[in-house]
């Protein structure tokens, strides 16, 4: 069985963030590139899980739209929220205080080369862990992420954010859940590029807010028996 190393970063900065992914990352390329190299190479790439919120951020991803952003930068500046160009899949998307943000960072020849299967998984994970709380969540065909009321047109409302980058089956960037942030900060963003749909989050859907350590505490859990790994916390 695999180990991941969790490490809870709590609120954190969303470019240290993307540099501390960087590095493991990078560290892990660098480890199957020497295993090619060399045959008698010992180093082993390593699993890891990042827990952590984001300050007042939009990130757009790779294959994003720069016009789905509709605030002016001098409006960003003035409510204090960053804007990132980032190297994930995926279109603009918004973190801040009170959302759940994951980044596994797993080296996917040790579990299955599907980068498909790898997202279903995530959100599958996050499908389980909204059931915990009473929530009946799902897909929207055609879209990452997960969605409550998916087959309704005028009911859809999404929860979940993925994007994720691979490189060599190490995977980095992840997933965003709406726990307890003000999602009003949405409205400024065709939030994924879609512009006839709403966003929600576990607190308005319960009426109260929720324990965010508690909610990632359930996601772990669900992630490592799909994935069949244990998990390691870190300091």
């Amino acid at each position: 069985m695999e180990i991941v190393a969790v490490e809870r970063l709590g609120l954190i900065d969303f470019q240290e963030s993307w540099d501390h992914q960087e590095q493991l990352c990078k560290a892990n390329v660098e480890v199957k590139l020497n295993q090619r190299k060399v045959p008698e190479y010992k180093g082993d790439t390593q699993h890891h899980i990042i827990f952590c919120e984001h300050p007042l951020v939009y990130t757009l991803g790779k294959s994003g739209d720069e016009s789905n952003l509709l605030a002016e930068q001098d409006a960003l500046d003035e409510l204090g929220i960053t804007f990132h160009k980032i190297n994930r899949g995926g279109d603009i998307t918004h973190h801040g205080p009170g959302q759940l943000v994951a980044y596994p960072i797993l080296d996917l020849e040790k579990f299955f080369t599907d980068i498909h299967k790898y997202l279903r998984f995530l959100e599958e994970a996050v499908i389980l862990t909204l059931k915990d709380y009473g929530i009946i969540a799902g897909r929207y065909e055609g879209y990452t992420g997960v969605w409550l009321d998916a087959d309704d047109p005028v009911k859809a409302r999404k929860i979940c954010a993925m994007g994720i980058r691979c490189s060599r089956w190490i995977t980095m960037h992840g997933l965003a859940l709406n726990v307890n942030n003000d999602l009003s900060f949405f409205n400024n963003i065709i939030p994924c590029g879609l512009e006839d749909k709403q966003v929600t989050s576990i607190e308005k859907e319960l009426g109260k807010k929720v324990e965010i350590t508690e909610v990632s505490n359930k996601l772990l859990l669900h992630l490592s028996k799909l994935f069949n790994f244990e998990a390691k916390e870190i300091e």
